[in-house]
């Protein structure tokens, strides 16, 4: 029969989880961006990232969740306007942590809101990414288009480019 400290030690680990879970739901983002980037192949690259922001005065939330994951780094944006707290990002883009920390602790505990739907779409971007879709025309593509259906559903600046259109292969004509 397990203690009474561990059964303590176990419920507070769920606590945690739930909070995180929770938290993230409210505040967290999935995000994968399509960068200019001229030391590549293809001229652009994939840039998936965990990210959740929080005013200077949630910072000790912030480091809570980076010490539970045990990765991803902090990253202040000094505020210049009428605010008069800086804004703190807890980021995790190395593709190894996302891979191995970040999407088994959301596949194990799953998100409530329409951010499960963001995840989902993140996993399947990291999965061509795997894959290395994303070193193809049809895999950036491919990423783009899901990249515009998540979040605040932006059209792709990839899509838009006028290089990407220039290089699209023509649409063969209907007879």
């Amino acid at each position: 029969m397990p203690s009474k400290n561990q059964r303590g030690a176990d419920n507070q680990q769920e606590k945690t989880i739930g909070w995180i879970v929770g938290f993230v739901d409210g505040e967290g983002t999935f995000a994968v961006s399509i960068n200019r980037n001229p030391t590549t192949r293809s001229g652009w690259q994939i840039f998936p990232e965990f990210v959740i922001t929080q005013g200077e005065k949630s910072l000790a939330a912030l480091q809570e969740i980076q010490a539970f994951f045990e990765c991803g780094k902090l990253y202040v944006n000094r505020r210049y306007d009428n605010h008069k707290e800086n804004l703190f990002r807890y980021c995790v883009r190395s593709l190894k942590d996302l891979r191995t920390k970040i999407i088994p602790f959301f596949q194990t505990h799953a998100l409530r809101t329409a951010k499960k739907e963001d995840f989902m779409k993140f996993v399947q971007i990291l999965a061509l990414m795997e894959q290395e879709a994303h070193l193809t025309r049809d895999g950036e593509e491919k990423i783009a288009r899901t990249i515009q259906t998540m979040n605040r559903k932006q059209p792709s600046r990839y899509l838009l480019s006028s290089e990407t259109i220039r290089q699209a292969p023509p649409v063969a004509a209907k007879i």
